[in-house]
């Protein structure tokens, strides 16, 4: 990943989380499943603002090839990748390369509110399960399907 593009993926997500009157009023609490929206998307990049109840959570995926960042702005959450567990509260952000695999989830009892941002926009995303063999691809979703 090259630190240009991680750097300015992770800043923009941070600036965003940082600024609620941006987002604030948009945000929607679902105990259907989590609640998100993209706020941009132009050739280059989009965001995404989501929202998670407790409990809720992503499932193993990737970005189909796109570079990634994301900041709590309200809460915490808890980051699964292959290696490792993060516990992630307001502030903090990640940012990851084209073929990073994680899982991301709310296991707090509140709410919380996070910014993505991907370069390119993501066209589609590839859903996994982690057996005893190893990482075993699902599904593959394109944009719009999720």
């Amino acid at each position: 990943m090259t630190t240009t593009v991680a750097s300015r993926l992770a800043e923009t997500a941070r600036a965003l989380a940082a600024a609620p009157d941006e987002w604030l009023r948009r945000v929607r609490l679902s105990p259907e499943g989590r609640w998100y929206e993209r706020l941009h998307r132009d050739d280059d990049h989009e965001i995404w603002l989501i929202s998670w109840l407790p409990g809720q959570a992503t499932g193993l995926h990737d970005h189909g090839g796109s570079r990634g960042a994301f900041a709590v702005a309200l809460g915490e959450l808890e980051e699964h990748d292959l290696a490792v567990t993060r516990q992630l509260t307001t502030g903090q952000t990640r940012a990851f390369g084209p073929d990073y695999v994680h899982d991301v989830r709310n296991t707090s009892t509140a709410p919380a509110v996070s910014v993505h941002v991907y370069s390119p926009p993501l066209s589609v995303m590839n859903r996994y399960d982690l057996t005893g063999s190893g990482l075993v691809r699902l599904a593959t979703e394109e944009a719009g399907q999720w």
